[in-house]
């Protein structure tokens, strides 16, 4: 059965094939993943600059020490691997810099939490990755449906259609949306329908991305759902069909 490469396996091959495929690959991790993995070290009791610099520079240590390259890519998750990663990361770097300390010289930083914003650590920081992963996944397949739509010469359309998808707010009304179109009712459910089936297969495909076997996207579909209704937002991506627009 075929089965699309994932996004590590690209990014493994980016770290095996030269600077410039490196390059790269960093500037895609950087957009996908910077949001979840830069929450995760705030929540580990980083300051916000530091977390900032310390997400950079472990984006650069994946690509220059090969670490894509050595991973498993034919079990579990991207997503699981990265965040078991910068733990280690994290890890290496706490023992690095109390190495520092105890050598003299070394400015000392806190690691322990103490003093960090109390509204990024009162969560647990694998929680705060996940959801933060699952608003990246979201946030790609919108920009790649968004895309479409403007390649078509249709970016005014979605500029109101996307109102309608799952997880917008303040969505106008029907007969507001359809006259703002110059379209009939039925026509603006009809084209509702296809856009939201549309966005649910972009999203499927994001998550095919992430993951080793096609028995795990399903499995990661459920869990995008799962951990966005925590966060007290429904965008209606489950490995379950969803009903036509009525």
């Amino acid at each position: 059965m075929y089965f699309p490469t994932t996004q590590w396996t690209l990014l493994a091959q980016a770290s095996m094939n030269g600077e410039t495929a490196a390059r790269q690959a960093l500037e895609d991790l950087c957009r996908r993943y910077w949001s979840p993995l830069y929450h995760f070290i705030r929540a580990r009791g980083f300051g916000e600059t530091e977390a900032k610099d310390l997400t950079q520079e472990f984006i650069l240590h994946l690509i220059e020490h090969s670490t894509l390259q050595r991973a498993d890519r034919l079990r579990g998750r991207f997503r699981s691997f990265l965040c078991g990663a910068l733990v280690r990361f994290l890890a290496d770097e706490r023992d690095r810099r109390q190495a520092q300390k105890r050598g003299g010289g070394a400015v000392h930083v806190n690691l322990n939490g103490e003093g960090a914003d109390s509204a990024v650590t009162s969560e647990s920081a694998d929680i705060l990755f996940d959801r933060e992963w699952a608003v990246t996944i979201l946030e790609n397949a919108l920009r790649v449906v968004g895309e479409e739509f403007e390649s078509s010469g249709a970016a005014k359309e979605f500029a109101v259609l996307r109102q309608f998808l799952p997880g917008s707010v303040n969505a106008p009304s029907y007969e507001a949306a359809a006259a703002q179109l110059s379209l009939s009712l039925p026509a603006l459910k009809s084209e509702l329908h296809r856009l939201r089936q549309r966005f649910k297969a972009v999203v499927r495909q994001e998550v095919a991305n992430t993951v080793s076997a096609p028995h795990e996207i399903d499995e990661e579909m459920n869990h995008l759902q799962q951990v966005l209704m925590d966060k007290g937002s429904d965008f209606g991506v489950s490995a379950k069909p969803s009903p036509p627009v009525s």
